[in-house]
C-alpha cells in the first residue's frame, strides 16, 4: 500500500511551504519514525519522519515550493513500488482528483489611477497589483500601510509575477531566495515603512561587568554547566529597565497600546540563512544561569536549523550583539510589532575622563532604536541610561549566583 507524504501546517498563516532537502534517495527504504526530509517555512525549519516503514518515491524536489498538505512524496509499505520523480500532485487515497480550476478570463487592473502619491509610489516600487490589496482607508481607500501589510503577510504581485526576468551576464549566478530570507527582508521593510524610528546611544564603562564576570565566570561554569557571558548581564539590565519604563516593552495593536507585564527578549542570532531571532521566554523571571542555558539552547537550535515556530513566535523586546562580528556603532532596525531593540556593539578601549582624570577603559557603545509613535525621546534616554547605570553598577543587576 502507498502511503503520502504531506507538506505539514506549520502555523495557522502559512499556506506555502518550500522543501529544503531530503535525507533519502529516491526509491531508497526508509523506516517508520526516521526523519526523511527537511521543510522550510518563512519563520522556521521542520524536520518530517517517515509514519511507516518501505520504499520512498519522491515527487517534489529539494527547492520547490509546495501547498500545505499537498502530497510531496509516497511511501510503499510492500516496498515493490517502482520510484519516480515525477513532480505530478498525488491524490489522496479515496479521493478524486479534480482539475485544477481554469484561469481568470480578466486579469485584475494593475491601475494606479485613485491612488494618493504616496500609495502610488509604494504600489509601483514594490510591483504590487492594488487590485490583490485590501484598503483600510476612507471608503475602502488604499492607505500605504496596507501595502506593506500586504507585502508582509507574504502578499505577492500579479504584476511582478509576469515582469520578464533580467537577462543575466556572464559571471552572474542566480539563486532561489529562501523563504525564510524573504520573510526577513518583508519585515524590515515593513518596520521602517510603518514605524517611525528613531535611536538614541550612550556608551557604558564595561571595566565593572568584565570584572565581575572573570572573579566568578570558572565558579560559575563549575556549578551549572554553562559559560557566565555579557548576554545574561545585558539581558538582566534590559529587563529591570522595561520595568521602570514599560512604554519600550509595549506595542500598538490599531489605535491601543498593548502593554506586556512581562518581559520575552528576543535575541539575535546570525545563521548561514540569515538573522533569527528567538525568544527567551519570561526572562524577568529568571536567573543568571537560567538566561544562559535558554540562550545557550536556542542558539544551538538556530545554528542547526532546529528552531520551531514557538521558539520564534511572540517576543517584547529584543537584544543584538552585532558587536561579535567587530561593528562599532549601527543602528538596528525594530522586530514588529515590538517597539524597542536595543543593539550591542565591541568593546573597545578608550580614553575617557573618570573623576577628572584621564583613563583607559574597556567602552561600548550601545543604540536604542524605538518606535517614537508610542514611545517618547525622554523614555528612550532614560531606558538607555537606566541600562548603562546597572551595567555600570552590576550589583544593582541581583547577582544571583554569588
Amino acid at each position: 500500500m502507498k502511503h503520502n507524504i504531506l507538506a505539514p501546517l506549520v502555523g495557522e498563516s502559512i499556506t506555502e511551504v518550500s522543501i529544503l532537502k531530503w535525507n533519502k534517495q529516491n526509491g531508497e527504504a526508509v523506516k517508520a519514525g526516521e526523519q526523511i526530509l527537511e521543510i522550510e517555512s518563512d519563520k522556521a525549519t521542520v524536520e518530517i519522519v517517515a509514519e511507516q516503514s518501505g520504499i520512498l518515491n519522491i515527487l517534489k524536489q529539494a527547492g520547490e515550493r509546495v501547498l500545505v498538505k499537498s502530497v510531496i512524496g509516497m511511501i510503499d509499505d510492500a516496498g515493490t513500488a517502482t520510484a519516480t520523480s515525477s513532480g505530478a500532485t498525488v491524490p489522496a487515497p479515496g479521493k478524486p482528483s479534480t482539475p485544477p480550476p481554469a484561469p481568470s478570463a480578466a486579469a485584475p487592473t494593475t491601475s494606479t489611477e485613485g491612488l494618493s502619491p504616496a500609495v502610488r509610489k509604494a504600489v509601483v516600487e514594490n510591483n504590487v497589483n492594488p487590485a490583490q490589496v485590501k484598503g483600510t482607508g476612507k471608503d475602502g481607500r488604499l492607505t500605504k500601510g496596507d501595502v506593506f501589510a500586504f507585502l508582509a503577510a507574504g502578499g505577492s504581485s500579479q504584476v511582478n509575477a509576469q515582469a520578464p526576468k533580467p537577462k543575466d551576464k556572464q559571471g552572474d549566478r542566480r539563486v532561489p531566495m529562501p523563504m525564510i530570507r524573504q520573510r526577513i527582508a518583508e519585515r524590515l521593510v515593513f518596520a521602517q515603512h510603518t514605524a517611525a524610528i528613531l535611536s538614541t546611544f550612550n556608551e557604558v564603562d564595561m571595566k565593572p561587568v568584565m570584572d565581575v564576570r572573570a572573579q566568578h565566570k570558572d565558579a560559575f561554569e563549575k556549578k551549572y554547566g554553562v559559560k557566565l557571558s555579557f548576554m545574561s548581564f545585558f539581558t538582566r539590565a534590559c529587563t529591570l529597565a522595561l520595568k521602570q519604563i514599560p512604554a519600550v516593552n509595549a506595542e500598538i495593536q490599531g489605535k491601543d497600546f498593548l502593554f506586556h507585564d512581562y518581559a520575552d527578549i528576543g535575541v539575535a542570532v546570525g545563521t548561514d540563512r540569515g538573522l533569527v531571532v528567538p525568544v527567551v521566554r519570561g526572562a524577568d523571571k529568571l536567573t543568571f544561569d537560567g538566561i544562559e542555558k535558554a540562550i545557550g539552547e536556542l542558539a544551538l537550535k538556530a545554528r542547526n536549523g532546529k528552531l520551531s515556530i514557538n521558539d520564534m513566535s511572540g517576543g517584547t523586546f529584543t537584544i543584538s550583539n552585532g558587536g561579535t562580528y567587530g561593528s562599532l556603532l549601527s543602528t538596528p532596525i525594530l522586530n514588529p510589532p515590538q517597539s524597542g531593540i536595543l543593539g550591542m556593539h565591541k568593546i573597545m578601549d578608550r580614553a575617557v575622563v573618570i573623576n577628572g582624570k584621564v583613563e583607559v577603559r574597556p567602552m561600548m557603545y550601545l543604540a536604542l532604536s524605538y518606535d517614537h509613535r508610542i514611545i517618547d525621546g525622554k523614555e528612550a534616554v532614560t531606558f538607555l541610561v537606566t541600562v548603562k547605570d546597572l551595567l555600570e553598577n552590576p550589583t544593582k543587576l541581583g547577582l544571583d549566583f554569588l
